[in-house]
């Protein structure tokens, strides 16, 4: 029927829709700056691998948030390039945490549990608010849910963080605290898959996934 304004309401829900995603995006991008501005600062001041490591995961989540504002509004094959980008992003900082976790391996550490325990529990209340805001996302798009897988990394890892400390404590040695940064970067290296595997073909190939798409929805 023409004239109904159906198009219209469309376009005017897929703009709200937008117009919400831009705000909590906005808002756990600063949450995650704090964190690592937070989690670097007493991860260095607490000679901490794990607490480190889990500071660059905040700051690669604001890129990846920034990415995702970027692409909101994008094309199909934009927003899969975004998470290709975003995959890359956690390959490469897991990457770093190992390098990280070999120098103080080999050259000795000393970490403060109660610092650790501190800074991880602050960080694990502010990931809990992101992943709370982001959760009503996650299976919006393939942008959307690299995004959230993200942020359940970070509530992973806070908690890492904080047995790695009781553990430390408990042990009087460092190696708990370097056994936790493997386990973190393992984490990043395997969200990194897991995005890549899902984002490369759309990115690639978008005219074929879009024609396997309208062949399936054929009766």
């Amino acid at each position: 029927m023409t004239g109904c304004g159906c198009n219209d309401t469309a376009n005017m829900l897929c703009r709200a829709q937008d117009a919400a995603r831009r705000r909590v995006l906005w808002s756990v991008m600063a949450i995650n700056l704090a964190l690592f501005a937070g989690e670097f600062t007493a991860g260095w001041w607490a000679d901490s691998s794990a607490l480190q490591a889990d500071s660059l995961d905040s700051l690669g989540d604001a890129g990846v948030y920034l990415l995702s504002l970027a692409v909101i509004a994008g094309s199909d094959r934009q927003r899969a390039g975004a998470a290709v980008i975003k995959g890359a992003i956690q390959g490469v900082f897991g990457l770093a945490v190992l390098a990280e976790v070999a120098r103080r391996a080999w050259f000795g550490a000393e970490p403060l549990a109660p610092i650790m325990v501190i800074a991880a529990s602050v960080a694990l209340v502010g990931n809990l608010v992101c992943f709370g805001l982001l959760s009503r996302f996650r299976v919006d798009d393939l942008n959307m849910r690299s995004v959230w897988l993200c942020s359940r990394n970070d509530l992973v890892n806070n908690v890492g963080v904080i047995l790695a400390a009781a553990l430390v404590a408990w042990s009087g040695t460092a190696w708990p605290d370097l056994v936790v940064g493997v386990m973190v970067a393992a984490l990043f290296l395997h969200t990194s898959w897991q995005v890549l595997r899902a984002a490369w073909r759309p990115w690639r190939h978008p005219e074929a996934d879009r024609r396997s798409l309208t062949t399936e929805s054929t009766p």
